[in-house]
């Protein structure tokens, strides 16, 4: 008897069918509604589902001059061992799509080279965006782990959480921080660190080859308060002691100094000390996020950066 087909599969089975007729056989969205038997709107759907998914993989071949130069530029400055900078799509808000793509590279590319590694990760849009863009790789020995918790300010599952989708995406081993972001006081920490499966994951986030993170803006309407990651009160007090940027639950100034704020003693995620001299590559960008990419560039932390043209041009502008 032939396995049963879940409604899931299904539609990603048709979505992957309309894709191959739109971007393969050269046929417009009206000519694959038809061919389908389907109304446009409907094309139109299943043509986009793929590409969300990630079946459709679009290769351009060649840099761009301006970006290459930015790239030269930004590594020089911040002693960047790897930098790419994509090309300005004219997004109207984060550019999600164009870091989403070059996260979505640069995670394919890590995967296939750490064939038995372990592959850290933060949390944020832009590493959501980048896992939606991945292909399926399938059978990958590379366990991930996350850096930091997953549950906001009331407990709930943070939505931007990556670890699920990717365990969707590559059937490897994944390893999610069973905690929050922050705890409520010192002691709490305390006791969630103690915990044996916090320990477990925590030493293997310790031990990470490569760590993938995000970058988060400070003010009181930044994403991380909108989010419930961080209190306003809370960000209130990081904006007062100087902080302006935020990385894995730590503050720094516009220096790249960490800023000492109650946070300090509540974060649950890896210490400074233990990341110090690790490969950092950040995925982050947005005219709301340069002060705050610069703090944690000039933190020494980063070892490589994906960023949008927008922004780096704006950093590079920045004395």
């Amino acid at each position: 008897m032939a396995p049963a087909v879940s409604s899931r599969g299904s539609e990603d089975s048709a979505a992957i069918r309309a894709a191959w007729l739109h971007y393969i056989a050269g046929l417009t969205q009206a000519e694959v509604a038809v061919r389908l038997g389907v109304p446009n709107v409907k094309a139109h759907r299943m043509i986009a589902r793929a590409a969300q998914n990630g079946a459709v993989k679009v290769t351009i071949v060649g840099d761009v001059v301006e970006c290459a130069a930015l790239e030269n530029a930004l590594c020089a400055r911040f002693d960047l061992a790897s930098c790419e900078v994509v090309p300005d799509l004219h997004e109207l808000d984060v550019p999600l799509m164009a870091l989403g793509a070059a996260g979505a590279a640069f995670l394919e590319r890590e995967i296939e080279l750490s064939s038995r590694g372990v592959i850290g990760i933060g949390n944020g849009r832009t590493l959501a965006a980048s896992v939606s863009g991945m292909a399926p790789l399938a059978g990958s020995g590379v366990r991930f782990v996350s850096l930091l918790g997953g549950l906001t300010r009331n407990y709930a599952a943070n939505p931007f959480d990556v670890m699920h989708r990717l365990a969707e995406k590559t059937e490897a081993e994944s390893y999610a921080m069973p905690a929050p972001f922050f705890a409520n006081k010192p002691e709490d920490r305390a006791v969630i660190l103690a915990q044996p499966g916090v320990q477990e994951v925590r030493a293997l986030a310790e031990n990470a080859d490569l760590m993938i993170v995000g970058i988060g803006a400070v003010y009181e309407g930044a994403h991380l308060v909108t989010s419930r990651i961080v209190s306003p009160e809370d960000m209130e007090e990081v904006v007062a002691r100087g902080g302006v940027g935020e990385m894995l639950g730590h503050f720094f100034d516009a220096r790249g100094k960490p800023v000492e704020t109650s946070l300090t003693g509540r974060v649950l995620s890896l210490p400074l000390n233990a990341l110090r001299g690790r490969r950092i590559v950040a995925i982050a960008g947005g005219s709301d996020k340069v002060e705050a990419v610069q703090a944690v560039l000039r933190s020494g932390l980063l070892a490589g950066l994906i960023i949008d043209e927008k922004t780096a041009e704006l950093l590079i502008g920045k004395p």
